[in-house]
């Protein structure tokens, strides 16, 4: 009963057209949207808007969720799907919400064919047909240029689920060289591996060694968190992100102040 008075609730917060001053409050929550264009941040907005009239916010138990808090997570989970629209997120309807990591439960098979009953703590969380599952916390912590956005990661798990199990290769547009896409992630793939094994700096979180699937979500948060580091460190698959969101959010950020 709760939870679908809370999805009636967040349906009218949506539909109320929240007031500018709000808006502007969610944006200052990612300052990584700061350099962007007027007309582009009022496109993010306008599709932001629609997520939330589409997908119910869910808080888990007593977690309190304000709007700007709604909006920001929004306005966060729209960037992938910008200039591809809202049905890439077709097949789940709702974003639950814990006010921190979570435990979640979950089996593994390892090589060998032994299931593994496995309990760990995460930030977010993400199931083929089933909800969003994330930590408010970390919502907060994303959109700050610093490579790291749980929502990102977790939407990119989603357009990953489109077309199967998530691999690391989502539904590609027309036109793409499934080829060329193949060849920058798994050259890009190994090398972190390498590297994360020899505990040696990485470009990307080292948990993106963890799969495919694992490298192309967290990719995807650099892409848009952090894109000149990502295009810097990986061009090859900074390319063919661009070519799949559509996107080139590293043309957006002002160059680094030179010598005075």
């Amino acid at each position: 009963m709760l939870q679908r008075l809370w999805r009636a609730w967040t349906r009218r917060t949506a539909q109320a057209r929240p007031p500018a001053d709000d808006w502007q409050a969610a944006f200052a929550r990612v300052p990584v949207l700061a350099q962007w264009p007027a007309r582009e941040r009022q496109r993010l907005q306008h599709l932001a808007a629609q997520f939330l009239t589409d997908k119910a916010i869910e808080p888990a138990g007593d977690t309190p969720v304000s709007r700007i808090d709604m909006l920001a997570l929004a306005l966060q989970a729209a960037l992938p799907v910008l200039e591809l629209g809202l049905d890439w997120y077709r097949g789940w309807h709702a974003v639950v919400l814990y006010p921190d990591e979570f435990r979640s439960r979950f089996t593994e098979v390892d090589e060998a064919g032994v299931v593994h009953e496995i309990e760990d703590w995460r930030g977010g969380e993400s199931w083929t047909s089933g909800p969003l599952i994330l930590s408010l916390a970390d919502v907060a912590a994303g959109g700050q240029g610093e490579g790291y956005n749980v929502v990102i990661h977790e939407c990119a798990h989603k357009l990953d689920q489109l077309d199967g199990d998530a691999n690391g290769c989502p539904p590609l547009h027309p036109g793409m060289d499934r080829a060329a896409w193949g060849e920058a992630f798994s050259g890009a793939f190994k090398h972190l591996g390498r590297r994360a094994l020899r505990r040696l700096e990485t470009v990307l979180d080292p948990y993106a060694a963890e799969s495919p699937a694992e490298f192309f979500a967290v990719a995807s948060e650099m892409f848009f968190d952090d894109p000149p580091g990502l295009r810097r460190g990986y061009p090859a698959v900074y390319a063919q992100l661009a070519l799949f969101y559509r996107q080139d959010p590293a043309a957006y950020w002002a160059p680094p102040a030179g010598p005075p």
